[in-house]
């Protein structure tokens, strides 16, 4: 639009008028031209909307807090002070300033040399313990706040800048300074800080279920330059994989899902904001039985299980009876995969954390000498050579000694039998015993330890069976087809097995392989009665023996469905980033690392549990059998299940509380992706599952041929042990065949399940439950 000048727009106007009054009947004379354009006013500020920030997040990952260690005074005698910037996703997903916040909570801590003769080269120190003001320090609006025993503590006060809104400055207002500045620290040490937020609601105003943490801040005061710990031999990532994962958050900030203490911190980094050597000093109990400073602490929880067995546990460490490492004790780097610290820094503190039987003053218990040790400055000349935490614990050395015994089986053939009705087996393996050809005459049963239980395989049994087209597996198990590596003879390092088998095994596919474990000494296979063995009866190596499948006919072989990447949803990688290795898990009666080598039992075909009941542990300590439910069958998938969720006949490692809560599992029971692939399909298009499984046998035993279930509610109902009569109904309105109307035909109707609970769906198992890990 045109602007005019408006003086000159007046004057034209009264001219205008004043012409028209003089005569009535006068004409309008012409228009004159436009006046020159005025100046542009200057714009008034933008006043502060509504939309362009938030005050509240869905997801604790959506409220993003942000330090600059510009802003941070936390160090020596300038007065505290410390300003921070918080964002949360606004319309359209928009990062926007988060405004009102009204209560957080500061931990801050640094790190310094230690220059005594006892514990770690590095210590943590928490500014406020140091104070003597408790663990953390509250920001608020009014600079106090009510302790939890009622009396009014001082806080900072909490003030947002108006004309920033989503940065918030605190200061102190009280007498001296505030309890998170550390005076006696050193402006060069790294220090960390991370703010804890409260009361931030979602749009329905309820609360944020996770707590919500700040990433932790390291930096050097001195300089304001960003630092890395010295101290972190424990990764974020290592303890996730066991504890689950936090999902939303970036990769850089990696945090763990479930930690049962405190309601989860979240962080290795977080922890040791109260666990360090200050607290350990104030809680200093000896009805406590452990050192709560993280070192040593978070050996005894995790060796509790163990612990335990020993009967050594006292005090508030009898909870950690409950804790069993999933994988070997000694497998120091499960957890220490961050640096050599574990191995090079050598002090008291954080051996007793599982050694706690070591009495240091006078020696008891401390290696065959039963050396005193005043404090930890001679530590390191025994134990960073030949007594290194590496070589006494055998860190390692189950992956290395894998490969001692090898069963390569590279033949079968078969012809008809003297026998009715039978064919005559000639199998061939390559075997190799401490990396070289086995010799002549070897009698490979002195050097196993497999251990199953009578009725079962025969010790170094062979794992042997059919696989038909669909990838099903039917083993020889329980047909009194006694094989194992001790039923053939030697030459020249191969083995050789004859044996006649019934006509009905000896056709198509034939899978086989060997589960036998071998005692260690020194490095090599041992036999099982030696003195002096690195691993022995209850704790050996599986042999290295892949499955190997040779078709009679010379057709191309069928393949388990656990063969075939594209028909299962879970990897061992999965399992063995928890359990370390399959063998370890299952090692002390079967030498197998993988999914193929367990369906020799646990397979659809099989049936008879043996673990038919489900437990949980009564408020008084009891066991109480949960009435009406029985499962009565081995498939690999249920008996999985039913494990990790605590559907087990034992009260041991994994089961159920009264209350109905998951004890001993470490992630979140829910989190598919624990276990399976991540964006796992579970359901084929026909709406079966992806496996092509489409029935379980149960029941079967010697005498009775079994009857067959569907799998797809089978499955459920190994984790959704209180399924219900409703629930049973609601199987049955969906076309499973369940346990009280199993058949004696394993051709069954395909279950609809997929209807609703298949991926995308509205109640799909990516929407009820987490299959996709971050």
């Amino acid at each position: 639009m045109k602007k005019y000048n408006r003086t000159i727009l007046a004057a034209a106007f009264i001219a205008a008028f004043g012409i028209v009054g003089c005569g009535s009947d006068g004409s309008d004379g012409a228009d004159g031209a436009d006046g020159v354009n005025g100046v542009d006013g200057v714009d008034g500020a933008d006043g502060t909307s509504a939309a362009l920030t938030v005050s509240t997040v869905e997801n604790a990952y959506d409220f993003n807090l942000q330090l600059d260690p510009a802003d941070i005074v936390v160090v020596g005698s300038d007065p505290f002070s410390i300003k921070f910037t918080v964002s949360g996703k606004g319309s359209g997903n928009k990062t926007v300033p988060f405004s009102g916040l009204e209560r957080v909570a500061l931990y801050v801590m640094s790190q310094s040399a230690n220059t005594t003769d006892s514990g770690a080269p590095m210590l943590w120190t928490s500014h406020t313990l140091a104070n003597s003001f408790g663990s953390s320090m509250y920001c608020n609006l009014t600079g106090s706040t009510t302790a939890r025993d009622g009396s009014v503590v001082n806080a900072c006060t909490l003030v947002e800048d108006t004309a920033n809104p989503g940065t918030y400055i605190g200061t102190w207002a009280h007498e001296g300074n505030a309890p998170v500045v550390f005076a006696d620290g050193d402006a060069n040490d790294l220090v960390r800080v991370m703010i804890r937020a409260y009361d931030v609601v979602n749009a329905d105003g309820d609360d944020i279920s996770d707590k919500i943490l700040s990433t932790p801040l390291d930096f050097i005061p001195a300089t304001g330059e960003l630092a890395v710990s010295e101290k972190d031999s424990v990764s974020n990532a290592a303890c996730i994989n066991c504890h689950g994962e936090l999902t939303g958050y970036d990769d850089s900030d990696k945090r763990i899902s479930k930690i049962a203490a405190h309601h989860n911190y979240q962080k290795v980094e977080n922890c040791v904001a109260c666990h360090n050597p200050a607290y350990a000093a104030d809680q200093n109990d000896p009805e406590l039985g452990f050192n709560p400073n993280f070192n040593a602490m978070i050996h005894t929880i995790h060796a509790g299980g163990h612990l335990a067995e020993w009967g050594v546990l006292q005090g508030d460490a009898e909870a950690f009876a409950e804790v069993h490492f999933p994988t070997e004790l000694n497998e120091c780097t499960a957890c220490h995969d961050n640096g050599d610290q574990w191995k090079e820094n050598i002090y008291r503190e954080a051996c007793v954390g599982c050694h706690v039987t070591v009495n240091f003053e006078t020696g008891e218990g401390h290696s065959d000498f039963e050396l005193p040790q005043a404090d930890d400055s001679q530590c390191m000349n025994c134990h960073v050579s030949g007594l290194s935490p590496a070589s006494a614990h055998k860190v390692g050395k189950r992956a290395e000694y894998a490969d001692l015994l090898t069963v390569d089986f590279t033949s079968i053939t078969a012809v008809p039998s003297a026998t009715a009705g039978m064919q005559t087996l000639t199998i061939k393996a390559n075997v190799t015993m401490n990396g070289v050809a086995v010799a002549d005459g070897t009698n490979l049963g002195a050097y196993n330890a497999t251990s199953n239980p009578t009725g079962m395989l025969p010790a170094n049994g062979l794992l042997i069976g059919n696989v038909d087209a669909t990838g099903k597996v039917n083993s020889w198990r329980d047909l009194s087809i006694s094989l194992s590596l001790s039923s053939g003879t030697l030459s020249g390092g191969v083995l050789t097995i004859v044996k006649d088998v019934p006509d009905a095994q000896a056709t198509g596919t034939i899978y086989i392989g060997s589960e036998a474990n071998v005692c260690v000494k020194s490095g090599k296979v041992a036999g099982c009665g030696e003195d002096d063995l690195e691993y022995e009866y209850e704790n050996p190596i599986g042999n290295t023996s892949s499955i190997k499948y040779f078709d009679l006919a010379g057709d191309t072989v069928n393949l388990m469905r656990t063969t075939d990447a594209d028909r299962i949803t879970v990897t061992e990688a999965k399992c063995n980033s928890c359990h370390g290795t399959l063998d370890y898990i299952k090692g002390r009666r079967h030498g197998t690392y993988t999914f193929d080598q367990c369906q020799n039992c646990h397979n659809e075909t099989n049936g008879a549990s043996g673990h038919d009941e489900s437990w949980t542990k009564a408020e008084d300590g009891s066991v109480v059998v949960t009435p009406d439910l029985s499962y009565d069958n081995k498939d690999l998938v249920t008996v999985s299940h039913r494990f990790h969720s605590g559907n087990w006949n034992t009260i041991e490692g994994i089961y159920r509380d009264h209350t109905g809560e998951l004890i001993g599992y470490p992630s979140n029971e829910t989190d598919c992706a624990a276990c399976h692939k991540d964006g796992a399909v579970f359901f084929a298009d026909d709406g079966g599952l992806t496996s092509g499984k489409r029935a379980i046998k149960v029941g079967a035993t010697s005498t009775n041929a079994g009857y067959y279930i569907s799998p797809v509610a089978e499955s459920c109902r190994s984790c959704h042990a209180h399924s219900n009569g409703a629930a049973l109904a609601h199987f049955k309105s969906n076309g499973a065949i369940v346990e009280g109307d199993a058949m004696t035909d394993s051709d069954l109707p395909v279950e609809s399940c997929a209807t609703c609970h298949a991926e995308g769906k509205t109640y799909g198992l990516d929407k009820v439950h987490s299959t996709t890990s971050h």
